[in-house]
């Protein structure tokens, strides 16, 4: 039973220094820097989070280019959808302070208006008109 309890206590502290490091509260929780909301730091699908799943903005807390932790701190704002070999979805954010882009799984709880949003809005706003498809 001691062993099971020290076992507990070590994944606690753990997930804490994991969760502390990433810029989330002791609570494993953190309050979106674009929305307010509250949010988890894990997911309705048991993994990490790392942006608000509403309105799918994140704080730049990882060094993406360097490695480690950000001084930046900036606001990652949610621009586009890249879909990779295995279909699986990412939401491409990039910092207003520093301009950094990076990339993040999405989450199964986020928000599925925005996402469709930012998948179609290349389809609904070509860098050209839609009248030269008149002229294939």
């Amino acid at each position: 039973m001691s062993t099971h309890h020290h076992d507990h206590a070590h994944r606690s502290e753990s997930t804490h220094a994991r969760t502390t490091t990433a810029g989330f509260g002791r609570t494993g929780t953190f309050a979106c820097v674009h929305c307010g909301l509250t949010v988890s730091a894990v997911a309705a699908d048991g993994r990490r989070r790392d942006h608000c799943p509403s309105c799918l903005h994140s704080r730049h807390v990882l060094d993406h280019v360097d490695g480690g932790p950000s001084e930046c701190l900036g606001r990652m704002t949610p621009i586009s959808i890249a879909v990779l070999r295995t279909g699986d979805w990412m939401v491409v954010h990039r910092c207003v302070r520093c301009d950094e882009l990076t990339s993040t799984s999405v989450r199964a709880d986020d928000n599925r208006l925005i996402l469709m949003r930012m998948a179609v809005r290349p389809l609904a706003q070509p860098p050209f008109p839609l009248e030269a498809f008149g002229d294939i």
